[in-house]
């Protein structure tokens, strides 16, 4: 459930105060203030995605590893 709210409910939380802030904001200020929490809200998707990303690659390498070790131990490389 932690999960899903930083990855889902955060970002569309903070877009909705962006979006508040442009149509409700008076001023040039406001509105641009609404854009740069907008742009925070898609930076908070980006990061997840990159340790999500992250996450993904240390499970290859743990497989490239255990691969490495099979060709040690057999001399032969796991798919052949």
């Amino acid at each position: 459930m932690t999960l899903f709210a930083v990855r889902v409910l955060l970002p569309a939380a903070i877009t909705a105060a962006g979006v508040m802030l442009i149509v409700l904001g008076r001023g040039e200020n406001a509105q641009g203030a609404g854009v740069a929490v907008i742009g925070c809200a898609v930076m908070v998707v980006m990061i997840n995605l990159f340790l999500r990303l992250g996450v993904r690659d240390t499970g290859d390498r743990d497989r490239e590893e255990a691969a490495r070790e099979h060709y040690d131990r057999t001399g032969r490389w796991p798919e052949d």
